[in-house]
């Protein structure tokens, strides 16, 4: 009877853990000002979060153990999904990974943009020029997708996908979710379904796939399951998050290599995927309970950590395959800095913004 109590005690507090939505992926990068350029001008990432330089004092799991300067943006797009956490080291010279990337390496191979208009932004960014590493095609679930790469390298997937919150000149909006490099699909759902709450699986194939093709590793063979979630984001950002996907690679016929072999976080690449999330006490409880502790964590150290304009707490935790997951808890935001104005999240519990206050941060648009 005691462990039947201690099981109901821990689901209770396991409930109490919210994931709210994306709220950014981490783009290493050479230069955090060219990058935002970069992504402000062709993803219509414009409205600027906070822009803060700063030493990474807490990550010292992940930096060589040692405090690394670094200078970072966090840039949204208003049409809703995610944002990117542009990220630069300072103190030292970025090193970009000494190898091709394949799809399967170990990690974030490339990062998912919703679009409401497919046919649209495939047009816009072929007559860019920018750099199109594939046809518009279907991916194993008949949604229609397209593949690009930036400035760094970096492989982005534009999908078709009728989330929209606010309507904006970019032929896109944010971070639908990414693809994750994995050794074992089955070993890495201990992180992506059981604590990130992914538990529906809208496909799960093995084959070369065509819609593939064009990328790098493209012409091999793959397990490849997307991910998908039944639960509904709640919370202060959730309108602006919308839903979320994942897509789990395994390469059947060769060993994948880690995509941060040699180098440390923060260097040029996806660095980690970032979740909103309320209730991180006991979440910290859970992920130590399913053997995923936190391998950072702000609170320890701080009540609230200052990211420039805005505060919380954040932790870490390291998926199987070494993929880093972050998690943030914020507790104020700006919405109108120039008057001194904040919001507190703390009180609001799962009650979301409304859609006025969103279209507020438009005055935190860079043109």
């Amino acid at each position: 009877m005691a462990d039947l109590h201690n099981l109901s005690l821990q689901q209770k507090n396991y409930m109490a853990k919210r994931i709210n939505g994306i709220q950014q992926l981490g783009v290493g990068v050479n230069d955090v000002y060219e990058a935002f350029k970069w992504y402000r001008e062709n993803f219509g990432m414009d409205i600027k979060m906070f822009d803060t330089a700063a030493l990474a004092e807490l990550m010292l799991k992940h930096t060589d153990g040692e405090p690394r300067e670094r200078h970072a943006i966090l840039a949204l797009n208003l049409e809703g999904g995610g944002g990117f956490e542009i990220w630069q080291h300072t103190g030292k010279t970025p090193q970009a990974a000494s190898f091709q990337l394949k799809l399967g390496d170990l990690g974030i191979n490339i990062g998912k943009i919703k679009t409401s208009d497919i046919e649209a932004a495939y047009k816009e960014y072929s007559s860019r020029g920018l750099e199109i590493l594939s046809p518009l095609s279907e991916n194993p679930a008949g949604t229609r997708h397209f593949f690009l790469k930036d400035i760094y390298n970096n492989i982005w997937e534009l999908v078709e996908d009728d989330f929209l919150l606010i309507k904006q000149k970019s032929v896109n909006g944010g971070v639908l979710g990414v693809v994750i490099g994995v050794n074992d699909i089955d070993e890495s759902l201990k992180v992506y379904r059981d604590i990130l709450g992914y538990d529906q699986i809208v496909y799960d194939q093995t084959a070369v796939f065509a819609d593939w093709k064009g990328l790098p590793g493209g012409d091999e063979k793959y397990r490849r399951i997307l991910l998908s979630h039944s639960a509904t984001y709640k919370g202060s950002f959730s309108r602006l998050f919308g839903h979320s996907t994942l897509e789990l690679v395994q390469a059947m016929d060769r060993k994948p290599r880690d995509i941060y072999e040699g180098r440390i976080w923060g260097d040029p690449g996806f660095i980690h995927l970032c979740y909103d999330i309320s209730g991180m006490d006991e979440l910290r409880e859970e992920v130590k309970e399913k053997g995923f502790p936190f391998t950072v964590d702000s609170a320890k150290a701080m009540d609230s950590f200052d990211m420039g304009e805005a505060a919380g707490n954040f932790a870490y935790i390291q998926a199987p395959e070494g993929t880093l997951i972050e998690f943030v808890e914020t507790h104020k935001i700006p919405l109108l800095k120039k008057i001194g104005w904040y919001l507190n999240l703390q009180k609001r519990g799962e009650k979301p913004l409304p859609k006025w206050m969103f279209k507020l941060f438009s005055v935190m648009r860079v043109k």
